[in-house]
């Protein structure tokens, strides 16, 4: 199918959404959806097709992509009240973007299997700059089949694109892993910082020298201005949201107990980010965990 003949539909025009749709748009027919009136007329300004409702937006559509927030949006999304699923072409497929676990996706696969649709499990990694570039790292689990009907769609938006298993859930169970990683890496990058603090250095020379050794990490890096920002007034820009660390850490460690596995970093690196939760801090940005470390900058001797 050429991409002049193929249609994409995007469910939800928010932070990651709108950025996709766009990058999609700047080579195929795309459809969007959202609740808001002010997102829709910013995807329509960037090419996006817009539709009132979600079922009329993925009518004829041969991929749907999804960016929901937790399991309980997917299953609503498709099956809830004004679900998609029953508007959904036979053949087409639903591309699942977000981290939400192994059980629901293989769940969700089966009720879509029943209905002629295939799931492409496609958790990815990058913010929305890089979603507008085309430049996230995408992980697939799903059939032969299924992968090349979602190809239009996958291979506008990954710089890197890493083939995991033939089965929905095999990308959740990677993405598992890696939020496994990044969780621990951020608690860990501001536990560092807030010590250096603690200890009198300045946080600027601190992170550039930690990045030029062994002890330099992606998430440092990132993450690491944002944690020196946190203690402002106004915190850091909202790029990734505390509580959904609080959510993936959460998937991590309930992978981690059904394979009767012991996470004890994981554990721990949870408990610091539901602290922050609990805190208010969930809708912050995720570096805020320094505050939890530390409720004030520290002052060293």
């Amino acid at each position: 199918m050429t991409s002049q003949h193929y249609t994409a539909a995007v469910l939800g025009l928010g932070a990651m959404g709108l950025p996709m749709a766009r990058r999609l748009a700047s080579g195929l027919t795309v459809h969007g959806f959202d609740i808001s009136a002010e997102r829709v007329d910013l995807a329509e300004q960037a090419g996006v097709r817009p539709f009132g409702t979600a079922a009329s937006a993925v009518d004829g559509a041969d991929a749907v992509l999804l960016a929901v927030r937790n399991a309980e949006q997917l299953d609503t999304v498709l099956f809830g009240t004004d679900g998609i699923a029953s508007a959904l072409k036979p053949g087409a497929v639903v591309i699942m973007t977000s981290t939400v676990g192994v059980d629901a996706v293989v769940d969700v696969a089966r009720r879509l299997a029943d209905l002629g649709v295939e799931l492409v499990d496609a958790p990815l990694s990058g913010g929305p700059v890089r979603a507008g570039e085309g430049d996230l790292l995408i992980v697939v689990g799903a059939s032969a089949a299924a992968r090349d009907t979602a190809a239009p769609v996958l291979d506008l938006l990954a710089s890197t694109l890493t083939v995991v298993g033939d089965r929905p859930g095999d990308g959740q169970a990677l993405k598992t892993v890696n939020q496994l990683l990044c969780g621990i890496h951020i608690a860990a990058a501001a536990e560092a910082l807030a010590l250096a603090h603690a200890l009198g250095l300045d946080g600027e020379k601190t992170l550039e020298a930690l990045q030029a050794g062994a002890a330099a990490s992606f998430m440092l890096g990132n993450r690491g201005p944002r944690i020196l920002q946190a203690w402002d007034e106004d915190g850091a820009e909202v790029l990734s949201r505390l509580d959904i660390f609080v959510k993936d850490l959460g998937i991590v460690t309930t992978a981690a107990r059904a394979a009767a596995l012991p996470t004890p970093l994981a554990a721990a690196a949870e408990q610091v980010f539901l602290q922050g939760q609990a805190q208010g801090r969930g809708a912050l940005d995720d570096s805020a965990v320094v505050t939890v470390v530390a409720p004030r900058k520290p002052s060293g001797s």
